[in-house]
């Protein structure tokens, strides 16, 4: 089976109750569109997984990020290929997140992480951003 690696963007902010919240978007296109997913990208030949995420934001939300830890790799096989997310928390540096390529987008509480049909393996790290990056 043929392995995809990508990587995803866990954006973080703070909202104006002084909560945390995280980014997510909605697919606009492909096989999965209408999934929601942590945005991100494929990582293209002689690129390290940081600098893949900082150009696939800039490109896809006109943003520019800060990439900090590496959150988990997630590695899920779909039907027709298997994928290997790097999930990397980031915050934002410069920029609006215009939206691109995705048909629409969410800040989520704690609380609403649940509120989005997220994609297969996005879904696999909703529990773990909930008990370790939205305390």
């Amino acid at each position: 089976m043929k392995t995809i690696r990508v990587v995803a963007a866990i954006i973080k902010a703070t909202n104006e109750n002084r909560e945390s919240i995280i980014f997510a978007t909605q697919r606009g296109y492909g096989d999965f569109a209408g999934g929601w997913e942590f945005p991100g990208g494929k990582i293209e030949e002689g690129e390290t997984p940081q600098e893949t995420l900082v150009r696939e934001i800039k490109e896809e939300l006109d943003t520019e990020i800060k990439v900090s830890d590496l959150i988990d790799t997630i590695e899920y096989d779909y039907p027709n290929f298997h994928l290997s997310m790097d999930c990397f928390l980031c915050e934002i540096v410069s920029g609006d997140l215009v939206l691109k390529e995705h048909k629409a987008a969410k800040w989520l509480t704690k609380d609403e992480l649940d509120s989005v049909e997220w994609l297969p393996a996005d879904v696999e790290l909703i529990e773990k951003i909930r008990n370790l990056i939205m305390k």
